[in-house]
């Protein structure tokens, strides 16, 4: 019964909700979880006798013994609503039984961010004189000038690149698109890249335009993107933790220090509220404060 309710999910969350299969996937673990939960509590359980109360008491077994954190706790519950935001418009409930489901609060993390001059180290940590070099410095510099997610640079196709317009175009979550502007420097680093060592590729059926290539003339994958990075943090010399999505925070924090409109940042992020945005105002907020304190008399520390 329950797997009849899964595949229309499933295909609720591609078609109507147009999530990635990477995000569709990880709905329906989490609803796993609570069928898992619901086998030993109500076994006989449809979607439309689930109640709040078991719905509460999943949550604390979440909490008190399988001791989720509060993200995921939060995440899963997100993915329960979902779940019965297509029971509702399916006529398969009728009655929601989230609807008052609390989620746990959570405290909003800054990310971390890369200072200009780590983002400089990192790159010219890039041994130029191998082909895998090339395309390296290629990619870092596109991210950290496009502020793509991983998942969008190992994506990221020739027919998608205006470079001599100064933009690319990027498939993003849900597969939405947009256009981004991209810096000259990037632009020269990915040209270097298709002419001496892309161009020399035997390219395997069906990835011929895809941008980044492997050895074998495949599609890189994230968890490369990821490996590749650490080892030039490591040869750098910085101990911050780094992942391909600190690029992200670093070219978004930085341009919001600089001025840049937060509207326009949230477009070029690809970010669906401003709200996410609007974690990237904290360096504004710190520049704001360390301005009182140096100019204002009621901030002005008495000696």
């Amino acid at each position: 019964m329950w797997e009849t309710y899964k595949k229309g999910f499933k295909a609720y969350l591609r078609l109507e909700k147009s999530l990635s299969e990477n995000s569709v996937q990880a709905y329906l673990a989490d609803l796993d979880k609570l069928l898992g939960f619901l086998q030993q509590r109500k076994p006989e359980a449809t979607p439309a006798s689930v109640s709040l109360e078991d719905l509460q008491a999943f949550v604390v077994s979440c909490h008190q013994e399988l001791r989720m954190p509060p993200v995921t706790q939060a995440r899963i519950i997100s993915g329960i609503r979902s779940f019965y935001r297509y029971c509702m418009l399916e006529q398969i409930v009728t009655n929601d039984p989230t609807v008052l489901l609390e989620s746990p609060k959570l405290s909003r993390k800054l990310p971390d961010v890369l200072h200009p001059v780590e983002i400089e180290q990192i790159i010219d940590a890039i041994d130029l004189s191998v082909p895998e070099g090339i395309r390296n410095k290629a990619i870092f510099e596109t991210m950290y000038s496009c502020g793509l997610r991983v998942s969008e640079v190992v994506s990221l196709k020739i027919s998608h690149l205006y470079t001599e317009l100064g933009f690319i175009r990027v498939i993003g979550k849900g597969d939405k698109e947009r256009l981004v502007p991209v810096g000259s420097s990037a632009i020269k680093h990915i040209d270097i890249y298709r002419k001496h060592t892309r161009a020399l590729q035997t390219i395997r059926p069906g990835h011929e335009d895809i941008l980044f290539l492997n050895r074998r003339g495949a599609a890189l994958s994230r968890v490369m993107i990821f490996m590749i990075l650490q080892e030039l943090v490591k040869k750098a010399g910085i101990t911050k933790h780094v992942s391909p999505h600190t690029f992200r925070h670093s070219f978004a924090t930085h341009l919001v220090e600089g001025g840049a409109d937060l509207r326009a940042v949230q477009e070029m992020l690809g970010h669906e509220s401003i709200t996410t945005t609007e974690i990237y105002t904290h360096l504004d907020r710190d520049y704001l404060r360390s301005t009182l304190q140096e100019f204002h008399p009621a901030f002005r520390k008495k000696t």
